[in-house]
């Protein structure tokens, strides 16, 4: 058999996704439930272990394809970047048809459509929304009203994905982090894809493979991509760029010359790649 990522083949000595038959060895074959991340964020680890390094995060709204429940925890791929891993169980629950997203860092939850009454909750950006009713300037969703200025209907992708990821300026970097209370570089990248209307893997290797690979010495250009080992950046314009990064625990933006001398002379090395997405400008 061929050896396989286990962050993307929901594959076990013991279990594996039935369309893996034949393609892995395990014990048993299951068709997944589809279900939907119910908590506001849910950790993805690579072990049922609460101690376990963070591998991503899921946030509300979004799909996951469930193939086991067992000790409070649950196993399966995510439905929008196909991520493999473990997360609590009661984060999880029956697949919804969301209408809209969040589109700012976060939204306010209010139990009625009225700014003087106190918020009850907050959906992270990105969150996948069923939206119910609309009044005035609010809209009505399972857990309350959020207004509608802080939310795009799915079907709406912003027109400048790079300006998403500048909304995160300032967000605390965080290992497997992909929110406002904590991000990490490869997750700045995905969120503003997919916020652009754009598919995205989730980490940087996986996304080293994207768009066309430019000449050391080509112009840089507004979304560009620069790559290191285990690091990626998106470019502003020739000469900036935004990262989230561990050398401040934050998302920065500085000049690409400052930033490649200083990575470097450290663990990351040598710039590895330079990617150009959207050639037509899209």
């Amino acid at each position: 058999m061929a050896e396989f990522d286990r962050r993307l083949t929901p594959a076990r000595p013991d279990l594996a996704a039935r369309h893996l038959e034949g393609q892995v060895q395990a014990a048993n074959f299951v068709a997944p439930e589809r279900m939907q991340i119910a908590a506001l964020a849910a950790p993805l680890r690579p072990r049922p272990d609460p101690a376990a390094a963070l591998d991503t995060e899921l946030i509300l709204g979004e799909p996951f394809d469930l193939y086991e429940r067992k000790n409070g925890w649950a196993w399966g791929q995510s439905g929008l970047d196909g991520y493999v891993g473990y997360l609590p169980e009661e984060a999880l629950g029956p697949a919804l048809t969301p209408t809209h997203r969040v589109k700012t860092l976060a939204a306010q939850v209010y139990a009625e459509p009225a700014l003087k009454h106190p918020p009850i909750a907050q959906y992270p950006f990105g969150a996948q929304l069923e939206v119910v009713d609309m009044r005035q300037d609010y809209a009505r969703t399972p857990k309350g009203w959020v207004p509608c200025d802080q939310l795009q209907p799915l079907d709406a992708p912003e027109a400048d994905w790079v300006a998403v990821a500048e909304r995160f300026f300032g967000v605390s970097y965080v290992w497997g982090g992909r929110s406002a209370l904590g991000i990490d570089c490869s997750a700045l990248v995905q969120l503003a894809r997919q916020a652009g209307g754009h598919e995205c893997p989730r980490d940087s290797d996986m996304q080293s493979g994207l768009g066309a690979t430019l000449a050391p010495d080509a112009a840089l250009l507004r979304g560009d991509l620069i790559f290191w080992k285990g690091h990626v950046g998106i470019m502003l314009d020739r000469a900036r760029m935004i990262h989230a990064t561990a050398f401040t625990m934050q998302v920065r933006i500085e000049a690409l010359s400052q930033a490649a001398a200083r990575i470097e002379a450290k663990e990351f090395g040598a710039i590895q790649r330079r990617a150009r997405l959207d050639p037509a400008g899209d």
